[in-house]
């Protein structure tokens, strides 16, 4: 495998029991030895070796539950458990294989190993790094969604707010589809593009699916920033009003009031949208938009890894509650993934009725569809 690249079977949060049954007077009795027929292991060892088999069942099974017990915005409703769990791709790395986008910045790409198993081709998310970080701080979080089939790119620069280096990844990653010798080659969905953002990167996220021309046709947006925080970088402001056209999830957490908040009493017509419901009031009907915040969570809360341990900023409890409906969303506007788009439907998905972990949700998806 090429110097910075690593392959990886998907993150792993199954239970954690494993066990060698190579016990001392066993081994010949169920392991071949060269050069010998196998042997069956008898009826004693067959015993023994079904005890220890029920015994982790035992010990797996209330294992497994505490772990959800005990794991922050653990998801409670199947369409975010099937999501939040591990996609069915292992997943490989390629740190900086790229170059380069506007500003100079190299490429890292996350993707399924076994690309184009069964014929398919893969839809490409493009991403943006929060402020001064880059995208090995959402290592976790990327490969997830590749784990789902998704070819994840993104930009190595720490400044994406204006959303080119954003943009710049994308168009990078399409032309590999036709590159001669490429691993992608004839392996992207080149018309199914989204893009994810955090914090600055959120805002460069809708800025990239403004300037694309409709390339780009989903987004997701975490703890997007209100716009009087770009005053001093008018290119890096987002104007969703701008955006007439693909679908928007905004997540904010509720412990990041301080820069992603829920609700401000600033009037819009000045400066722009202020607040998580201001920008979702803004964003135009003509989108698919939902917003909903994630409770508990703070600024930092995506780049778990998975729990705050290497975050950069303020974490409150990791990036388990951003693994599931993300991806979902991500699933249902580049994947036409009908049990996923269940989940967003305005007043009766299952979003609405997850409120162990998630508040002020708001949709305009129809229960049909149009």
């Amino acid at each position: 495998m090429p110097a910075g690249w690593r392959s990886s079977p998907s993150p792993d949060r199954g239970c954690p029991v494993s066990l060698d049954v190579r016990a001392a007077g066993l081994t010949e009795a169920v392991e071949p030895v060269p050069g010998r027929r196998p042997r069956r292991a008898g009826p004693r060892a067959a015993l023994l070796l079904l005890g220890i088999g029920l015994a982790l069942v035992t010990l797996c099974t209330p294992a497994r539950a505490a772990e959800q017990a005990a794991t922050p915005n653990a998801p409670t409703l199947p369409i975010e458990q099937k999501f939040y769990a591990p996609g069915p791709f292992a997943v490989t790395s390629a740190m900086g294989i790229g170059c380069c986008d506007s500003t100079g910045s190299k490429f890292d790409v996350w993707y399924p190993t076994d690309l184009g198993r069964d014929d398919e081709r893969h839809p490409v998310v493009t991403f943006g790094s929060g402020w001064l970080s880059t995208p090995d701080r959402y290592d976790y979080f990327l490969r997830h969604l590749a784990s789902w089939g998704f070819v994840v790119v993104a930009s190595e620069s720490n400044d994406t707010g204006s959303g080119r280096q954003i943009l710049d990844a994308a168009r990078w990653m399409l032309r590999r589809d036709d590159a001669p010798g490429s691993p992608f080659r004839d392996r992207l969905d080149t018309r199914a593009v989204g893009t994810v953002g955090h914090s600055e990167g959120a805002g460069g996220a809708l800025n990239a699916m403004r300037m694309s021309d409709g390339l780009i046709s989903a987004a997701v947006t975490v703890a997007l920033p209100p716009r009087l925080y770009c005053l001093t970088t008018p290119a890096n402001c987002a104007d969703p009003r701008a955006i007439t056209g693909g679908g928007i999830f905004m997540i904010n957490g509720s412990r990041d009031a301080l820069i992603s908040p829920s609700y401000l009493p600033v009037p819009s017509a000045v400066l722009g949208p202020q607040s998580m419901s201001a920008y979702y009031d803004a964003t135009s009907d003509s989108v698919a938009k939902v917003w909903a915040t994630l409770d508990g969570a703070d600024h930092s809360d995506l780049q778990g890894q998975p729990s705050c341990a290497g975050a950069h900023g303020a974490c409150a409890n990791g990036v388990y509650g951003f693994l599931g409906y993300p991806t979902a969303f991500l699933r249902y506007r580049l994947a036409h993934d009908d049990d996923a788009r269940a989940a967003f439907v305005n007043g009766t998905g299952e979003l609405f009725r997850e409120t162990t972990n998630w508040s002020n949700q708001h949709s305009n998806i129809p229960a049909e569809q149009p």
